[in-house]
């Protein structure tokens, strides 16, 4: 499953999630704004509270809106 940690008022955050949408890659939204588990997690992936995280796996993740680090990683 594709989890986007992000925050409300976020355009690179919209960027990735209309990216994924216009490829019909199925995601999950995780706003860290709103949950504090998300960020938990999302500071447990990457050591920071930096967003739009997209990840896979879980383990492996792309930094902001980067369409040839996002291809590679979903194999798009």
């Amino acid at each position: 499953m594709v989890k986007v940690y992000s925050i409300t008022q976020c355009p690179w955050c919209d960027k990735v999630k209309k990216y994924l949408k216009s490829k019909n890659v199925e995601f999950e939204e995780h706003n860290i704004e709103e949950n504090d588990a998300d960020r938990e997690a999302c500071y447990k992936l990457t050591g920071d509270l930096v967003v739009p995280i997209t990840t896979v796996n879980d383990k492996d993740y792309v930094l902001s809106f980067d369409k040839e680090k996002l291809d590679a990683m979903l194999g798009l």
